[in-house]
């Protein structure tokens, strides 16, 4: 669903301005408008500050060594031997700065963001943190919803539990797949106003497996999905 940064995750540089600016708007996906499955950008200088809709992860300072990989971070969320903890330690041998911790707690703030710029139609804000095939999907079905005139109303509640549940080195590029449960408050309503779908008033439990992805040779500090699917 182009690539974020590993050296601990994307997102710190933008995040109070960019949730203030989304919390602000209603809007939310819904089931029947999810974007079909499987199908952020960097300054031009370190010291130019990252626009506000895409979420920079810290990174090593060019000129400084590259630490020891330590995999004491990824054996405590994922059993040592274990498919996801073999992914991970590829990933740590390829960007040394790499921390799952970190990751989880980055890809929690760009999933409210991304669940909440396409409830609103954002296409801006998604162009930075999608990656080509799913940014034209989702914006395919926000044209979709558009031309039937129906708008959605939504909350977001926030998110019960993040987990890795998957993640590769597939050659310079490195796949990190959570799954993320979520509470979100939304209804959809036609061109005359009618609930369509959802409950304005009702909080619902969304189940989501979503992948990011990041080439580790790039010097673009950004993470981008490239995959999303919806667990029954």
């Amino acid at each position: 669903m182009e690539f974020f940064d590993f050296g601990t995750i994307f997102f710190l540089v933008a995040a109070a301005v960019i949730f203030y600016q989304l919390r602000s708007v209603l809007g939310r996906r819904t089931g029947n408008e999810r974007p079909p499955q499987d199908p952020y950008t960097r300054p031009e200088s370190d010291k130019q500050a990252a626009p506000e809709n895409v979420v920079s992860l810290p990174r090593r300072r060019m000129g400084d060594a590259a630490p020891a990989p330590d995999y004491a971070a990824i054996d405590a969320v994922a059993p040592e031997g274990t498919p996801v903890n073999n992914g991970l330690r590829a990933i740590r041998q390829a960007d040394p700065s790499f921390d799952p911790a970190q990751f989880v707690d980055g890809a929690k703030m760009a999933y409210e963001m991304i669940v909440m710029a396409y409830a609103d139609g954002d296409r801006q804000t998604l162009k930075n943190l999608l990656s080509r095939e799913v940014h034209d999907g989702f914006v395919q079905a926000i044209a979709d919803r558009e031309a039937r005139g129906e708008k959605v109303q939504s909350s977001f509640v926030g998110i019960d539990k993040a987990e890795i549940v998957g993640a590769e080195q597939k050659g310079s590029e490195a796949h990190v797949t959570l799954r993320i449960v979520s509470e979100l408050i939304s209804a959809t309503r036609n061109a005359s106003g009618e609930v369509i779908d959802g409950d304005p008033e009702a909080v619902v439990e969304v189940k989501d497996v979503w992948t990011f992805a990041r080439d580790t040779r790039s010097r673009d500090p950004n993470w981008k999905l490239v995959a999303t699917e919806a667990e029954e």
